[in-house]
């Protein structure tokens, strides 16, 4: 059974699909596509990059941190959402530098750029501090390769529900789950024939 996944190696190791403990199977398949999806696909930025997105967004209009974490994921069509442990210390940083303000305004703070602030923002205005889906990003022309946005999404999902299956997943459930992904396999090459 291993060789319907046309030698490709995705898997490969397991060599147990379908039989004796096929939970196994699944679960090393399953992280060893998360982790090219994470890896290869939507790779994380840097620190660096975090300074220079929040900087670009506040060079538009005042933010709270929150709204700049949810901006950066939009403007990247998924690819990149910096956690919280990255952008408020990037917030705190900036403050630090004077580079922006902060207000209470409704129980959160609101950043603004001052001068300083939007004077570095100015001399970096040229690059996108994030990764732009292709096509731009805009819904339009351009060919998405799935290399941004929702295609990785649902692939890391699917690995998530799946190896939660081969973890705790009675015999029968597993065989089920096999069969699922099997057909999903097959669904997808069968989308590639039709184009």
């Amino acid at each position: 059974m291993s060789d319907s996944y046309g030698g490709s190696g995705f898997g490969s190791g397991s060599g147990n699909w379908g039989r004796g403990n096929p939970g196994q199977g699944i679960w090393d398949a399953m992280e060893q596509l998360r982790g090219m999806f994470e890896q290869k696909v939507a790779p994380r930025m840097g620190k660096g990059d975090v300074r220079a997105a929040v900087l670009a967004l506040l060079a538009e209009k005042p933010m709270h941190g929150y709204q700049i974490i949810n901006e950066i994921a939009e403007r990247s069509g998924g690819a990149w959402k910096p956690s919280a442990g990255s952008v408020y210390p990037t917030l705190q940083l900036l403050a630090d530098e004077g580079l922006i303000t902060a207000e209470e305004e409704g129980g959160r703070k609101t950043y603004t750029l001052t001068d300083a602030g939007k004077a570095e923002a100015e001399a970096s205005a040229d690059r996108t501090p994030w990764p732009t889906p292709p096509g731009g990003g805009g819904g339009g022309g351009g060919r998405d390769f799935g290399m941004s946005g929702a295609l990785p999404k649902a692939g890391i999902e699917l690995a998530q529900a799946a190896a939660q299956v081969g973890r705790s997943g009675t015999p029968e459930q597993v065989k089920e789950a096999v069969e699922v992904l099997e057909d999903a396999r097959r669904r997808l090459y069968s989308i590639l024939a039709q184009g």
